[in-house]
């Protein structure tokens, strides 16, 4: 029986760039690893929480990404944190540097994944919420958990 393509494991999601930014697209990336990266990732240790994505010489990169080092790689094991390329067609690159030369929006990592054999790197373009944007995110949730609870106790 065929496995669905669309299927991946997600390895690391980042929840704050969804509670600090409004995304308005998002795109899928490649990233290049080396192999104890890559057997770090399908053991499931890696974060996004802190990273960031820059643009530098038409080459998108991913800064502060962490990777634990692999459990077996001794010597073949590299920095966790440091800066990755990211694999993206040079369509996509041009329209993230003229969206992000507009004020106020930048590019954040969302989510790490494996996607068949593949890791990939889902990220977004984001434009930046203010306090007053948060405080009504927050108050839509607390309605819905609010209301969900009610809920359940009706069915009960």
């Amino acid at each position: 029986m065929a496995k669905n393509p669309n299927a991946y494991k997600l390895v690391a999601q980042n929840k704050k760039a969804y509670h600090d930014y409004f995304i308005e697209e998002t795109f899928e990336a490649g990233i290049v690893l080396v192999g104890t990266e890559v057997k770090s990732i399908r053991q499931g240790s890696g974060s996004v929480k802190e990273s960031f994505i820059r643009i530098k010489d038409g080459e998108a990169f991913i800064y502060n990404m962490h990777i634990n080092p692999y459990d077996k790689g001794n010597i073949f094991n590299k920095d966790p944190l440091r800066t990755r390329k990211l694999l993206l067609h040079k369509k996509e690159i041009n329209k993230l540097v003229g969206e992000i030369s507009t004020k106020g929006m930048t590019i954040v990592p969302l989510k790490v994944y494996i996607k068949g054999s593949l890791v990939k790197v889902e990220i977004g373009l984001a434009r930046g919420k203010k306090l007053h944007d948060k405080r009504q995110d927050i108050a839509k949730k607390d309605m819905r958990r609010a209301n969900e609870r009610e809920f359940k106790i009706k069915n009960i």
